[in-house]
């Protein structure tokens, strides 16, 4: 039986990535740290494998001794209340892990789950264009600029047979980011920030996972995908789909830009006497204002007949 290692897998995609690999008659190693949470990781069929990206050395004899077929890294953090934290933990950190992969076994297949955010939007006054591989990135946040940093070096590495995918706005039970958005439509407030026109993407985090594995063991490598349903969205279809599926009549406010970067500010002020990095900062603030988050999958399609089995309004 071949086996797999997915890093990041206590978390709300990593978990996922290991519910769709045990249905591939796979044996499934999950990798979390000592003080990671197993919730979601009950499953008996479930082997763990302990990670200390920082400690090379030990990696890479636990890497020679497991003799991994395939590996998700997923590992990485989305927030930071520093911004040489991203790096470290998103460039530094892959850069390590991929070197005691050389140094033991090189899998059939390296997938390294990056970010629609390592390319930034798309053109903000031409609508109709879609983010494509070709196009040269301008990732605007520091997040971004992290995941294009590790991209970039995984491209370095001529023998290392990588996949990487670019998802979009990732959503479904366990996600607690666009879950916020949810509870405030709930109390029948539906903000947005600036006034202009956004066209968002979005993927379900099933479709997402089921991709993934779909790629991880395949014949394709040294690839990049965007990955979304398909589909596009304004911010205004976004609120009334939440308020539909939450049967709630919501009020429509439009916070000015330059109020929410104030108030994103406040936020990361008051939330540094917590130790924790408040889900409202600025770098939020960049990305909700964006124009045009439309990416390309059609190599998606061409490569794995991907289509999305749900929609926004069914994921919702």
């Amino acid at each position: 039986m071949k086996k797999i290692l997915i890093t990041g897998a206590s978390g709300f995609v990593g978990s996922f990535l290991v519910e769709e690999a045990l249905k591939r008659d796979i044996e499934v190693y999950a990798g979390i740290r000592k003080t990671s949470s197993r919730q979601y990781l009950q499953d008996p069929r479930i082997h763990f494998f302990e990670v200390d990206f920082p400690n090379m050395p030990e990696m890479t004899e636990r890497l020679k001794a497991a003799q991994f077929d395939y590996i998700i890294h997923n590992a990485g953090i989305v927030a930071a209340s520093k911004q040489e934290d991203y790096f470290r933990v998103n460039t530094e950190y892959t850069k390590r892990f991929v070197e005691a992969i050389q140094n033991s076994k090189i899998p059939e297949k390296f997938t390294y789950t990056s970010s629609i955010a390592a390319y930034g939007p798309a053109s903000p006054t031409d609508k109709s264009d879609f983010l494509k591989n070709e196009d040269s990135p301008s990732p605007i946040t520091t997040y971004g600029r992290s995941k294009l940093e590790s991209e970039k070096y995984l491209k370095s590495v001529s023998e290392l047979p990588y996949i990487i995918v670019r998802p979009t706005v990732v959503y479904g039970p366990r996600e607690k980011d666009l879950f916020t958005l949810f509870q405030v439509i709930n109390r029948r407030l539906q903000p947005k920030i600036g006034f202009a026109q956004q066209h968002l993407t979005f993927i379900f985090i099933k479709d997402l996972a089921r991709v993934m594995l779909d790629a991880t063991l395949s014949a394709e490598s040294q690839k990049c995908y965007f990955i979304g349903d398909g589909d596009f969205y304004t911010a205004k279809e976004l609120g009334h789909l939440v308020g539909r599926a939450l049967n709630k009549k919501a009020f429509k406010l439009t916070v000015p830009t330059p109020v929410a970067k104030v108030a994103a500010s406040l936020s990361e002020f008051f939330a540094k006497s917590t130790g924790r990095y408040p889900t409202f900062n600025l770098e939020k603030v960049a990305e909700l204002t964006a124009q045009n988050w439309k990416c390309d999958i059609e190599p998606l399609r061409k490569d794995y007949n991907f289509r999305a089995e749900f929609d926004l309004e069914i994921g919702l």
